[in-house]
Order: structure tokens, then sequence, then C-alpha cells
């Protein structure tokens, strides 16, 4: 007996339609005590979450019993003595490498990139159990970020989830380029598949880093603080090359944040169009008036203003081309954040850890709050703001339905001390639990 074309279409028209019903997922129930759903306001008190097949499927008031909710051997998460809230994002991470002041620094010459990768792995467990569920990661080899997240992809190894660079587009000698050696081993040995000089040049890096897999394109718009040259922090790409980049990357799908501590850099990414600004040393009126005019986002990254500044104290083998730019930026960085919050810049949280070590990311969280930011204001930076600086708002920042279970929990209000979220109870990524301290 065969099956005429009509009832298949039929079935298949059915199918269709029960299909979500028949194959959904519940992964849990979550009873949480006080629960941030959307950071910016009063988080509610007795909620249960529904999680199905890794995102939140329903939020109800109170705690509703498995039979209540019609279900059956489905795990349930009491987090009822605890603060539950959305799973923290770090704008500016750098996964691949910890800044080591006793390590050899020629070990990029004795090692292959799987030892990186290999030595990266815990960093990305570290970050995850900090309650730091998305990062950003902004410059690391192609060759060893990309492989790591797709390890945490696919659950291979343990981690936060990733977005990439991969590498810096530098201009030859820029920031983003291998300094501190003879000419002949930098000629061998380039900063990456970034370099680039004049427009239609840094057009094919762009085109070149994205086909390695970035996610997003990170320029170094000025000299940096931890390049090993007496360049200072000035604009290193021309107007030209900035537009060039910009358009480049835009036309392909792409964001662009920019590497920027000199004013006339900051300002000229800003007018390129890039969507975000790293560090903003130097920012000015004009400044402002162009981060508010293009709603341009800021991250500040203050943890790395303040451990670098620390180094330069207790290093003697800081080279003194670092130490000399340590000097000059570190202490700016605290009043470019305050004049930034004083004129309602959007802020995006972002640490550079990497030159942090990794794991201690929140300690941003405590600079921010000291320099004059609200604690309601530091979660919002590293949830809601940093969801939309991704693109990711529909899917992460808030504990909201259709939005991913990434989910975290602390035994404090971190709104009454911001130093709570320097100590995170509960991590579920994906509906899936890494942590979960008694």
């Amino acid at each position: 007996m065969t099956m005429s074309k009509f009832s298949l279409g039929v079935l298949s028209t059915v199918m269709l339609a029960i299909s979500p019903a028949l194959f959904a997922q519940v992964d849990a129930v979550i009873y949480g005590g006080t629960v941030l759903t959307v950071p910016g306001k009063s988080p509610l008190k007795e909620q249960t979450l529904i999680l199905e097949d890794g995102k939140i499927s329903a939020i109800h008031n109170g705690y509703r019993t498995l039979a209540q909710l019609k279900l059956t051997d489905v795990p349930v998460i009491d987090l009822k003595d605890s603060y539950v809230m959305p799973g923290l994002i770090d704008m500016h991470v750098h996964l691949t490498f910890e800044r080591d002041p006793t390590a050899n620094p020629h070990v990029w010459l004795t090692q292959y990139d799987a030892d990186f990768a290999l030595a990266s792995v815990p960093y990305l467990e570290k970050t995850l159990n900090a309650g730091f569920t998305t990062v950003r990661d902004l410059g690391g080899s192609y060759k060893v970020i990309f492989p790591l997240k797709r390890a945490v992809n696919n659950q291979t190894i343990v981690g936060p989830r990733i977005f990439a660079a991969g590498d810096f587009i530098s201009a030859t000698g820029g920031h983003g380029d291998l300094h501190g050696y003879r000419h002949d081993v930098t000629e061998l040995v380039t900063g990456g598949l970034g370099i680039c000089d004049g427009a239609d040049d840094c057009r094919r890096a762009v085109r070149e880093v994205i086909k390695s897999g970035a996610d997003v394109i990170k320029i170094t718009a000025t000299g940096g603080v931890l390049s090993n040259t007496a360049a200072g922090v000035k604009q290193q790409f021309t107007d030209q090359e900035l537009e060039a980049i910009v358009s480049t990357a835009h036309n392909l799908g792409r964001k662009v944040t920019a590497h920027a501590h000199g004013t006339d850099g900051i300002n000229a990414a800003i007018r390129a169009g890039v969507d975000s600004i790293e560090h903003g040393s130097y920012l000015d009126k004009e400044s402002i008036r162009l981060f508010n005019k293009h709603q341009t986002y800021l991250v500040p990254t203050l943890l790395a203003g303040a451990t670098v500044s620390e180094e330069a104290l207790t290093n003697p083998n800081m080279p003194a081309a670092i130490v000399a730019k340590v000097k000059q930026v570190a202490p700016v960085m605290e009043q470019a954040f305050r004049t930034a919050l004083k004129n309602n810049v959007n802020i995006a949280f972002g640490t550079d850890s990497g030159v942090s070590q990794h794991g201690q990311n929140a300690k941003e969280f405590a600079l921010m709050v000291k320099y004059g930011m609200s604690p309601k204001d530091a979660i919002v930076s590293a949830t809601l703001s940093a969801a939309t600086l991704l693109g990711m708002q529909q899917q992460l920042g808030s504990l909201e339905v259709g939005k991913f279970a990434d989910i975290i929990a602390l035994k404090g209000d971190p709104e009454q001390d911001i130093s709570e979220l320097s100590r995170v109870s509960f991590v579920m990524k994906n509906a899936v639990i890494y942590k979960n301290e008694k």
C-alpha cells in the first residue's frame, strides 16, 4: 500500500506543526530567591525559570512544582537563597596569553601554536568560573583562538562563548606589529595577517583576517602601552586607511573596534565609523561629541591600567619604552572614564584580561564603581550594553524568554556590594551547569 502525494503533504504539514512540542527538551527548572531578570530594573522575588533546549522558555512568579508545570523527571536547581542574574560579558580579553613579568620574553621562539592553545585552556575555565559566560577576544593568533573557540562550541573543553577578532589590523611598525627584535628577525616573523599600509592594502588585510574566521575586526588605531617601541600613543593609521578598514569590515558584516589611547586616533576612528573604542585614555570634548553623535561605545579597560601601573613599580625588567608609556597613560584613564560617564557616553564592560590575570575580571567592577559609576549601571555595562555592542541583544544580556540560559548566582546583592560579583557561586551556560558551590 502506498501513500498518495496529497496524504504525504498533509502528514508533512502536521509534523511541521507539532514537531516543536514533540522534540523540545526541558533541561531544568530553577527556583531563584532574588532574580535580576533585566539589569537596570528591580529584581524579582521567588521566581521559577524553565529552561528548554539551552534557552529560557518561561518565567513564573512563585515556586511552581513539577506537577504544576506538568513536568516529570526534570532536574530542579534550588537557588532560593541566592541572587540570580544573567551571565556576565567581558568585551575585551586575550584568552591566548597571560602577562607574566617573570616569563621568558622569547617564549614564542621556542613553542608551537599548540603549546599556546594548551596553555590557554585553564584561562578559559577560570573566566567561565568567574561568571563570564561570554567574551570578546580582541587579539590572538588565528591559529590558536579559532581552534579554541571551536573546541568550546563542541564542548571538548570548558570555556565561555567566544567572539574573536583573531589577528590585529595594524600598520607596519604599529602597535599590533612585532617589536624589539633585530630587523631580519622581524622580517621573517611579522605581527600577523593584518599588517597593512595604504587604503587598498588595508582592505586586503581586513578580508584576509575575516577569511581566517574573525567575528569582529580589531584595529590598533594608535600606539599602545605594551608594545616595545618608543612610538608614543598617537594615531598610527591615516584617515583614509581607517575609512577603508571600517567600510570593508561593515560590508562583510563585521563590527569594528579600535584600540585607541591618543586623542587624534580616538576621534579619527570614531569619524571613520568604528563601533567601539578600547581604552579611550585621552578623549577630549570633541571625542565626547563624536561618541554621542555616532552612539559609539567606550570599553574602558581600567583594570589593565591598574595592572601595568603596579607592574611598572615592581618589575625591573620592563623595557624602558614601555615604562615611559605606562607612566604617561595609566594615570589619565581614570579621568577619561569619569568624563565619559558624566557625559552619558555608551559604556560596555571590558578588562583587557591577559594583561591582568584571567578569572579576576570582576575587579573591573570595583574600579568602575570607585570612579563614579553606580553598581546598577556597572552591571548593565556587562550585560545589556555588552550584548548590544555584540549585536546579540536578542540572545544575551538578560533573563527573558527566548534568550540563552546563561545564568549565574551570588550569595549577596551586587547592587549593595559590587564585590559580590567576585564571589560567583553558580555558573550555567546554555543550560549546562559548570559551577555550583553550596
